[in-house]
């Protein structure tokens, strides 16, 4: 047996060892890993008015709290008054629900000539085995949404705590990262590090409008209709379906629906309508556009990448893909040499005519049309 086998066979069974210990640690701290990525995304968000504070002579630690006491009291206000709104109509609903029962049992008997009466319908349902099965699945079901509820709590606090430090103390973590890099090295990250915080600066300022445009267009909706909370309402569609990713849009929708139903049953099916036609707008017109005006990104770069970043990290991609691409395409931007454009008229587009031969459709009529070169020149004799 030579002499290096037995050092090469421990140090490659040392090797998948070490593989086999770093996948375990990676999975196991995925969760952790994707909420300190979205602490980071935002305390760039907040960064500009933490700096803009501190460069005003407030430092920096208390400035950062006073930004996070700000978001916290707007979003314990909205969940307030949010909260206050759905309670009084799930109240209304209540207490209508057997006028609700009456005019849909008065129009089956009418439609199809049934004689259902209300207390046939009760007791069908309170001796229903859905309606017992629903009820111990609820009751089995309490404790898991009481374990869910803690850990968003836990996962809430966890990023809040890493954006605090990582907004109060950006100019230390920078320092820190800088003092292990070459003086050559130190402007690129730093360069790197504005770019992020202004791209992430425009995603959420876009997200920002396309929130007010949702809110107003769902508010007219909503208006018109003569919905009871309709400026809740429309504050709500617009923010929800901004920056809660991929599931959104439906949590949106569905409040609206519930409110209008209340109103009118039918006003439920224009509430669902305009919000799915509304959506499509968004989507394919209104997001594109906004998102490569103020992240200077391709409509498709953008819409690619919040599928990929859908398929990668699930909501938390969704939300981070836009200006996490368009840092790095800035960034890299920089490193790409270009060259002068030709005039050639094929670069805008055009055709150059003649360079070609014949086309296609002439060559075509020239050899169904041509003669033999021996029957040119024949005449009877």
């Amino acid at each position: 047996m030579p002499r290096w086998l037995p050092r090469a066979m421990v140090l490659a069974l040392a090797l998948v060892a070490a593989f086999q210990l770093g996948s375990w640690a990676f999975h196991q701290l995925t969760g952790l890993l994707i909420n300190i990525l979205i602490a980071f995304f935002l305390a760039l968000a907040i960064e500009p008015p933490v700096s803009r504070m501190a460069s005003r002579g407030m430092r920096r630690g208390f400035a950062t709290f006073l930004v996070f006491l700000g978001l916290a009291i707007a979003v314990a206000g909205f969940v307030t008054l949010l909260g206050s709104m759905l309670a009084g109509q799930i109240n209304k609903i209540v207490e209508d629900f057997p006028d609700y029962l009456d005019s849909v049992i008065n129009w089956v008997n009418e439609t199809f000539h049934s004689h259902l009466r209300r207390v046939d319908v009760q007791e069908g349902l309170l001796h229903s085995d859905w309606l017992r099965k629903y009820a111990q699945n609820s009751a089995a079901g309490v404790l898991d949404v009481s374990g869910q509820v803690l850990g968003g709590l836990f996962q809430l606090l966890t990023i809040t705590l890493f954006a605090f430090y990582f907004a109060a103390d950006g100019p230390r973590l920078r320092r820190t990262l800088c003092s292990v890099l070459p003086p050559t090295r130190q402007a690129e990250v730093l360069r790197a590090w504005e770019i992020a915080v202004d791209k992430t600066g425009g995603y959420l300022y876009s997200r920002g409008v396309m929130a007010l445009i949702s809110g107003i267009a769902h508010y007219i909706l909503l208006e018109a209709l003569g919905v009871p909370y309709a400026p809740v309402l429309g504050v709500w569609v617009g923010l929800v379906s901004q920056f809660i990713p991929t599931i959104g849009t439906y949590l949106a929708g569905a409040l609206p629906m519930l409110i209008a139903f209340t109103v009118n049953p039918l006003y439920a099916v224009w509430v669902l309508v305009f919000v799915v036609v509304y959506q499509q707008f968004e989507n394919y017109v209104l997001q594109p556009k906004l998102t490569s005006k103020s992240v200077d990104i391709h409509p498709a770069v953008a819409f690619g990448s919040v599928i990929a970043g859908t398929a990668l990290l699930g909501a938390v991609g969704a939300l981070v893909a836009i200006p996490a691409v368009a840092t790095l395409q800035a960034f890299l931007s920089a490193y790409v040499k270009r060259y002068d454009v030709t005039d050639d008229p094929r670069v805008h587009g055009h055709r150059r005519r003649g360079t070609g031969g014949p086309g296609l459709f002439r060559r075509a009529r020239r050899l169904t049309w041509q003669r033999p070169a021996g029957e040119a020149g024949d005449s009877p004799s």
